[in-house]
């Protein structure tokens, strides 16, 4: 190590306090420290190179520091730093604006602009509960989420999260939700078996809203793939049953598609895959080519019209960022989108879900490997102790972070959830690197366990 690495890890140690770390045990494993960036791989200080394994908290589309979206931000900075919408507009916020109407499914034509999925998901959950308050029914102010869902860590959106290991210490400071069971068919929280079970968690919605459909104003979803939960993978056909249910009682749906956006999944929004069309979309992370920070909430028609009226009726969104549609950060998701078209981002996509599926299918057969999700490209690798039984490794035995340690090893950097290994390669990752990836977790799991398939 460095003396400059040294140094920088001295001053992390004592003065930053990271994202879901636990800080006391942060000395002792000192992070990485990363120094710059070569398409799809990091470099730390010391010039080490690893493949950027999960984008960069799943955001990385098109490789680190694209010239067309540098360049995009660039022009942009010498023209307009920032410039606030409240009572103003710039050319990049209604550019986008437009674009993003132009490829969202459906009626959503209309943008709200944030700066995370956690606040996006509030935008979507405030806009759900005000248009019924002002539309006529006002008893309708409840919401419906499932089991292990993850929307973020703003208070309305840990309020229809639903992951004790994040969630639980906040439960006093959270409204009640209506909670459907988890699509988790290995484990499923109903005891049945798929396909036999004809998605009972699934109809247990339909169940829900003929005693309550009254009272609750939305269903909130991540399309077909609980990301936070492990990369749960729902079954096929189970995002458009939830959204013809909602439709047939006349409660908003409201798609998560923070993670699954921009096409992880295959397709530039999960909820293409189903022909699903929701009255408000959450989005994030890819938006700016995970660049920059940028969210956006879509809306219908019918959901906007709800919050038109005359100044003293007082209909207005009272909600706003300090940065909300900031032009640095608009232009490079304009430059993204662009990036899309061009270089036909979705065209290539399915030669590489093949690839990463068939390298999977290889460490599926490892010892210590009880199960392998996979939607697009989007991963997650479940360790257990006995993969008969079905047994998980105890918790303080941390084997998801021993494994993706012994991956850094093999110049692969990946992150657990518990002890499922997460992969969200970029999207512009070649054939290649994902081979330096899948043989890494091969390796890396080999390696912690202690046996082979």
């Amino acid at each position: 190590m460095s003396e400059k690495t040294e140094n920088l890890v001295e001053l992390d140690v004592s003065h930053v306090w990271h994202p879901f770390t636990q800080m006391k045990i942060w000395p002792d494993e000192p992070p990485l420290i990363i120094d710059h960036a070569e398409g799809n791989w990091l470099v730390d200080t010391d010039g080490r190179r690893y493949f950027d394994g999960v984008s960069s908290l799943w955001v990385t589309v098109h490789g680190h520091n694209h010239p067309v979206i540098t360049k995009a931000i660039s022009d942009q900075l010498r023209k307009l730093d920032h410039s606030t919408l409240l009572g103003l507009s710039h050319e990049p916020a209604v550019c986008l604006a437009g674009e993003l109407a132009g490829i969202c499914p459906g009626d959503l034509k209309h943008v709200f602009y944030s700066e995370s999925g956690s606040t996006a998901v509030e935008i979507a959950l405030k806009i759900a509960y005000q248009y019924w308050q002002q539309t006529g029914h006002p008893e309708k102010n409840t919401f419906v989420a499932l089991g292990g869902a993850y929307h973020g860590d703003t208070l309305g959106a840990v309020s229809v999260g639903g992951i004790d290991l994040f969630h639980q210490v906040y439960k006093p400071l959270l409204f009640p939700v209506h909670r459907l069971p988890q699509p988790f068919c290995r484990l499923c929280p109903l005891g049945k078996k798929h396909p036999g079970c004809d998605m009972a968690c699934a109809q247990a919605l339909d169940e829900l809203l003929e005693t309550k459909a009254k009272e609750v104003c939305a269903v909130i979803a991540e399309p077909l793939v609980q990301g936070a939960a492990g990369m749960i993978v729902e079954p096929e056909g189970y995002l458009r049953r939830l959204w013809e249910i909602a439709r047939k009682h006349d409660v908003l749906f409201i798609a998560d598609e923070v993670a699954t956006g921009f096409g992880r999944t295959g397709k530039m929004f999960a909820c293409e895959q189903e022909g699903v069309e929701p009255d408000l979309m959450a989005l994030g992370k890819g938006l700016t080519g995970g660049v920059l920070p940028l969210a956006a909430t879509m809306a219908t028609a019918r959901i906007y019209d709800g919050f038109l009226g005359e100044y003293d009726e007082f209909k207005t969104f009272f909600h706003g960022h300090t940065y909300t549609g900031n032009p640095l950060t608009c232009s490079a998701a304009l430059a993204n989108l662009r990036l899309f078209e061009e270089q036909e981002v979705l065209a290539g996509l399915p030669e590489k879900i093949d690839y990463l599926a068939k390298g999977l299918e290889r460490i599926s057969s490892l010892e210590h490997v009880v199960e392998v999700r996979q939607k697009g490209l989007m991963a997650g690798v479940e360790l257990c102790e006995d993969k008969a039984r079905g047994k998980p490794y105890a918790q303080h035995l941390r084997m998801g972070h021993k494994v993706i340690m012994a991956c850094r090893k093999h110049g692969v950097i990946l992150r657990p959830l518990g002890d499922t290994i997460v992969m969200l390669p970029p999207l512009s990752s070649s054939m290649e690197e994902l081979h330096v990836l899948m043989d890494a977790l091969f390796r890396g799991i080999v390696h912690v366990t202690g046996s082979g398939s």
